[in-house]
């Protein structure tokens, strides 16, 4: 396998995603906390930009979801909201 930049970028990406996802179950961060956010919301992106050069529609939808939904929460936790339960 030869990893090319966009390879790399996209591994990154999903190591920040899994790296958020472990973090958030063993209580390191909050699931509608800034980090946890941005953790996902790029890692998504990175992942994106990889899609860009080996095209799978699934994978596409899934991280574009991830982002917005990762974005939201963002915008969410910078206007003040909070999560309910």
């Amino acid at each position: 396998m030869t990893f090319t930049w966009p390879t790399i970028v996209g591994l990154i990406g999903t190591l920040l995603v899994l790296l958020a996802f472990f973090l958030l179950q063993v209580d390191k961060l909050r699931g509608n906390g800034p980090i946890y956010q941005l953790m996902n919301a790029i890692g998504a992106a990175a992942i994106i930009v990889s899609l860009f050069y080996e095209f799978n529609l699934a994978a596409m939808l899934l991280e574009i979801a991830w982002l917005a939904i990762s974005v939201y929460g963002i915008v969410r936790g910078l206007r003040g909201g909070r999560a309910r339960h």
